[in-house]
C-alpha cells in the first residue's frame, strides 16, 4: 500500500509544484503580484478546493485514531487517503492528455527550481522508507506535506530570489557596460499602463522601412529582459533600439532608463492598471513619467493625446519649459489607433518622409491593436483580444464594436491587480456594456456585481459561466451567422478552440 501511496503522492506533489512555480514565473515573481492573486475569485478557489478539507479531516482523523488506539478506523482513514489520492491523479492525467495542465516555462532559473523540487520529493520518500514508519505514521506524513504544499513551494521559490537578485544586478552592470559601446545609438523608450507592445511593433515596422533597428521581444520589457537584449542581439549594425518598458513599483522605469539611455520617449496611456501594486494612481503617474525625466537636455516626449494623464504631463512640460514635448494621436477614429499615430510622428521626427511611412503602413496587416478579428464557426465573427486586458482596452473594443452590425456578445473575465479603483472600473464596463452587447458572460465572480449592477438595463443581465461547454452552448443559443463574439483578456482557452475554426 506505501508503495502504491507513494506514487500517487509523487504525480500529484510534482504537479503541484509545476503549477507553484507557474504562479509565480506568472507573477513575475513579484510579492505584492502574486499576494493580490489570492484577493481573486480564482486565487482563494486555490486555498480552498473541494479536496482540503477532505484532507485536514483525514489527516485529523488519522491522529485522532491512532492516538486512541482504533486501529480499524486508523486504516480506514489511510485506504480513504489513498483513494483521494488517486481521484486527483486521475484529474492530473487527465489535464495532461487534454494539454491544459498549467506548467512554467522553462528558463534556467525555472529548471533549477523544478530540479531541486523533484530531488526533494524523491529524497523525502525514500528517507520516510529509510525510517521504516508504520503505515498510519507514513501516509500522516505524505498527507501533511501535500497539505502544506503551497507553502513550501513558494519558499523554495523565494530561496532562490537572493541568488536571482545577485544574477540580475550581474547582468545588468554587464548590459549597463554594452550599452557605452554605441555612443551613437538612438534608443527609443515606450511605457504606460496599456499600449507598449502594439506602439513598440507600429513603430519597429515603420522605422525598419529606413533604419536599422532592434526591439525588445515579447514579454522582454523588465531590466532583465531588456539586459538580455541588449548582450544577446545589439550589433554595431544597429541604428536604432526600441525598448518596451514595464514595472510595478515606483524606480522600476527609472531603472531601466539607466540600462539603455533612451532619447525619445513615448507614454502610451495611463490608468488603473497594476494599482494594487503601485499603491495610489499618483504612484502610477509618477512612475511613468520617469521615462520623461530621464531623457536627456534634446531628448524629445510624445503624449497620447486621447488620455487624461498624459495631457496633463504634457501641458506640464509645457508650463515649464524643460524641454521639446508632442502630443499625438488626436485624430484617432477607434481605440489604439493613437498608437499608429504615435509610432509615425516619431518615425517624422527621425526624418522619414511621408511617402516612406505610407510604405511601411501598407505592409502592417493588423492596424487594430490588441485585437484580432478571426473567423468562428457558424459563420459568427470573433474578436479575439486575449493578450491582455486593461479599462481602456475593454472600453475602446467596446466602442469600436458598437458601430459594426449583428448581436454583440462578450466574454471576459473580471479585471484584476486594479486596487482600490476595481469597484468604479467594473461598474464602468458595466455600463459600457449595456449600451454594446446584447449577451454579455462573466467568467469570474470578483466583481460580478459591480457588472451586474451597471448594466442592469439590460434585458439579458450579464451572467457568470465558467465552463467552456456552456458558454459556447449559451453563444450558440443567441447568436446567428455575422454576429460578433468579443473574448477579453484571459478566457479559457477551451473555449478559444471551440469558437475559432
Amino acid at each position: 500500500m506505501r508503495y502504491l501511496i507513494s506514487l500517487l503522492w509523487l504525480i500529484i506533489f510534482t504537479k503541484k509544484l509545476l503549477f507553484w512555480v507557474y504562479l509565480w514565473q506568472l507573477k513575475e515573481y513579484h510579492v505584492g503580484r502574486f499576494i493580490d492573486h489570492f484577493r481573486t475569485y480564482k486565487g482563494k478557489k486555490l486555498i480552498f478546493n473541494y479536496f482540503l478539507p477532505i484532507k485536514i479531516l483525514a489527516l485529523l482523523g488519522m491522529i485522532f485514531a491512532a492516538r486512541r488506539g482504533w486501529t480499524d478506523l486508523k486504516f480506514d482513514l489511510v485506504y480513504f487517503t489513498a483513494f483521494i489520492f488517486f481521484i486527483e491523479a486521475v484529474f492530473v492525467f487527465r489535464s495532461f492528455v487534454r494539454k491544459t495542465l498549467l506548467r512554467p516555462v522553462l528558463t534556467k532559473k525555472v529548471l533549477t527550481i523544478l530540479n531541486t523540487g523533484v530531488s526533494f520529493e524523491v529524497l523525502l520518500v525514500f528517507f520516510l522508507f529509510l525510517l521504516e514508519f508504520r503505515l498510519t505514521k507514513f501516509t500522516v506524513a505524505l498527507l501533511t506535506l501535500d497539505i502544506l504544499a503551497p507553502v513550501g513551494f513558494s519558499l523554495l521559490v523565494l530561496a532562490f530570489q537572493p541568488i536571482a537578485i545577485i544574477l540580475r544586478n550581474r547582468l545588468i552592470a554587464k548590459a549597463k557596460k554594452r550599452r557605452e559601446i554605441f555612443p551613437n545609438l538612438l534608443v527609443i523608450g515606450i511605457t504606460g499602463s496599456y499600449g507598449k507592445t502594439s506602439t513598440k511593433e507600429f513603430l519597429y515596422s515603420i522605422l525598419s522601412e529606413k533604419f536599422r533597428v532592434l526591439k525588445t521581444k515579447e514579454h522582454q520589457n523588465s531590466e532583465v529582459g531588456i539586459s538580455e537584449c541588449i548582450l544577446d542581439e545589439l550589433t554595431k549594425d544597429h541604428q536604432i533600439f526600441i525598448a518596451e518598458m514595464g514595472a510595478y513599483n515606483r524606480g522600476g522605469i527609472k531603472l531601466l532608463c539607466d540600462i539603455v539611455k533612451p532619447k525619445i520617449g513615448i507614454l502610451t496611456g495611463i490608468n488603473e492598471q497594476h494599482m494594487a501594486t503601485f499603491g495610489s494612481q499618483e504612484n502610477i503617474i509618477k512612475t511613468k513619467y520617469e521615462l520623461i525625466e530621464s531623457l536627456p537636455t534634446d531628448g524629445v516626449a510624445f503624449f497620447n493625446a486621447r488620455n487624461k494623464y498624459c495631457q496633463e504631463l504634457y501641458e506640464q512640460i509645457l508650463r515649464r519649459g524643460s524641454g521639446r514635448a508632442f502630443l499625438c494621436g488626436q485624430n484617432a477614429r477607434v481605440f489604439g489607433e493613437e498608437n499608429l499615430l504615435g509610432a509615425m510622428a516619431v518615425a517624422r521626427e527621425l526624418g522619414m518622409t511621408d511617402e516612406e511611412i505610407s510604405r511601411a503602413v501598407e505592409k502592417i496587416e493588423n492596424k487594430l491593436p490588441g485585437i484580432v478579428k478571426k473567423e468562428g464557426v457558424n459563420g459568427l465573427t470573433i474578436f479575439d483580444a486575449t493578450f491582455s486586458a486593461n479599462p481602456d482596452s475593454v472600453i475602446g473594443h467596446l466602442d469600436y464594436l458598437k458601430g459594426l452590425p449583428g448581436k454583440k456578445i462578450i466574454v471576459m473575465p473580471c479585471l484584476i491587480e486594479l486596487g482600490r479603483a476595481s469597484k468604479e472600473v467594473h461598474q464602468r464596463i458595466g455600463r459600457k456594456i449595456t449600451e454594446v452587447c446584447d449577451l454579455a458572460i462573466i467568467t469570474t465572480k470578483d466583481r460580478l456585481k459591480e457588472i451586474q449592477g451597471a448594466a442592469k438595463t439590460m434585458e439579458a443581465s450579464p451572467q457568470y459561466m465558467e465552463n467552456s461547454a456552456e458558454i459556447f452552448d449559451k453563444i450558440k443559443s443567441v447568436a446567428q451567422p455575422g454576429d460578433i463574439v468579443l473574448l477579453e483578456s484571459r478566457v479559457p482557452v477551451r473555449l478559444i478552440d471551440l469558437l475559432i475554426k
